[in-house]
């Protein structure tokens, strides 16, 4: 899949700006890793871009949806435990823990908790940023979606895939334990006995299965995913997006709650919901017989 438009994307003498691209195009932030020669691995520097971009997006006025996807052949191959000392941040001192994880000898004594941490602080801080996003994230799944990379793209409110495209929870080949939200994400979206199958076996998934699972919300040919990301995403930002927000929200707390906590949050919502200028735009339009011009607050 080719890079998305970069009409307001900052130059930057940053290096990470060239393997996370972002640019805003019609009121949808795109953000493209790019680093296909790695397969679009996650460093722990790209990961913190991801989660800064996603945090800017909620309060930009600017922008109503969100665009994840990647160059190459692949989406993303996971984690890059390899990819270089992180700069500094919330992932200082994961390297070394990183490092042994993936069973290479490195200097130091690993203290305990160092593992947990790391995925406290590096993957499921990626996942809690897609998932937690006020505005609706649409993953474009271009090739290869492999452990991390497959939680990132099934933690997106929408997910398109292009026909080549696969899915893997690889952690098995490996000895581990899923991490980065994976045994929270697959047995809501597809049940328990699926989800063990897929973790405990680690076959890889093709766009279709995906699909006919249910992880997939539609599988299109590889050159008309970039355009049919487009579409959805463009008709999302023309939306009520304090609304999608809302039901973000609701939909996604309502997997871990009661139907008595659920009634309420929803009753709440739509409380806060009716202050909004699309809301009262929304209602005037249907009196008016009119179609609602929605302006995003």
């Amino acid at each position: 899949m080719t890079s998305s438009p970069e009409t307001s994307a900052a130059k930057s003498a940053d290096p990470v700006d060239s393997l996370v691209l972002h640019a805003t195009d019609n009121h949808v932030a795109w953000i493209t890793l790019n680093r296909p020669e790695a397969l679009n691995a996650i460093t722990p520097d790209q990961r913190e871009r991801l989660i800064q971009h996603l945090s800017h997006a909620s309060c930009d006025p600017g922008v109503r949806a969100v665009v994840i996807t990647a160059t190459g052949r692949g989406f993303c191959a996971g984690a890059d435990l390899r990819g270089g000392p992180p700069t500094g941040g919330p992932q200082a001192g994961e390297r070394v823990a990183g490092e042994q994880v993936a069973g290479e000898q490195v200097a130091g004594e690993r203290v305990a908790g160092d593992v947990a941490r790391m995925i406290r602080l590096g993957a499921q801080r990626l996942i809690g940023a897609v998932l937690d996003c006020e505005k609706p994230v649409i993953a474009a799944v271009n090739g290869t979606a492999a452990g991390l990379g497959a939680h990132l793209a099934l933690a997106c409110d929408l997910v398109l895939a292009a026909d080549s495209a696969k899915f893997i929870e690889v952690f098995v080949r490996r000895g581990l334990v899923p991490d980065g939200g994976g045994a929270y994400l697959l047995p809501r979206l597809i049940g328990p006995q699926r989800a063990k199958e897929l973790m405990f076996f680690g076959d890889a998934l093709t766009a279709a299965d995906a699909a006919r699972l249910g992880l997939v919300n539609r599988v299109v040919p590889a050159d008309d995913l970039e355009k049919t990301a487009r579409d959805w995403a463009e008709r999302l930002a023309t939306g009520p997006t304090r609304a999608l927000a809302l039901t973000k929200q609701l939909v996604n707390a309502s997997l871990d709650t009661d139907r008595t906590s659920a009634f309420a949050a929803e009753a709440a919502a739509q409380e806060i919901n009716m202050t909004t200028t699309d809301a009262n735009e929304g209602v005037a339009a249907f009196t008016e017989r009119r179609t609602p011009h929605y302006r995003g607050h």
